[in-house]
């Protein structure tokens, strides 16, 4: 009796434990799961994705600035201002008299003809 009493419930356990992961498995496949998984993983893809990309971003930043020092120290651009040199100077700018636009004393740009004209 006490054989009978074990078997039978070990079938019992063993069938509610099938029937539970079967009805389990058969949700996780219907429509609805299978686009909610879907989505969740396009979203954990998405933001693995992004997190990659910040600090390949990163990355570039702070290599483009050294490479920009190094380039500024070879360039001699990031080299102390000598106090002893004069201020540089801006020189006016010369104007081509051989130009037959080129009218003499005149303090703006002038043409002799209307430029409309020609056209």
């Amino acid at each position: 009796m006490f054989r009978r009493t074990f078997w039978f419930s070990t079938g019992v356990a063993a069938g509610v434990w099938a029937t539970t992961k079967v009805n389990r498995k058969l949700r996780q496949l219907t429509p609805e799961s299978l686009a909610a998984t879907a989505a969740n993983k396009a979203l954990e893809a998405g933001h693995r994705i992004k997190d990659r990309a910040v600090g390949f971003a990163l990355d570039v930043r702070d290599n483009m600035a050294q490479r920009e020092e190094e380039l500024g120290d070879a360039l001699g651009l990031n080299a102390p201002v000598d106090p002893e040199l004069p201020a540089p100077r801006r020189h006016a700018a010369i104007e081509n008299r051989n130009n037959p636009k080129y009218v003499e004393g005149s303090t703006y740009r002038t043409y002799p003809y209307n430029r409309n004209e020609d056209h």
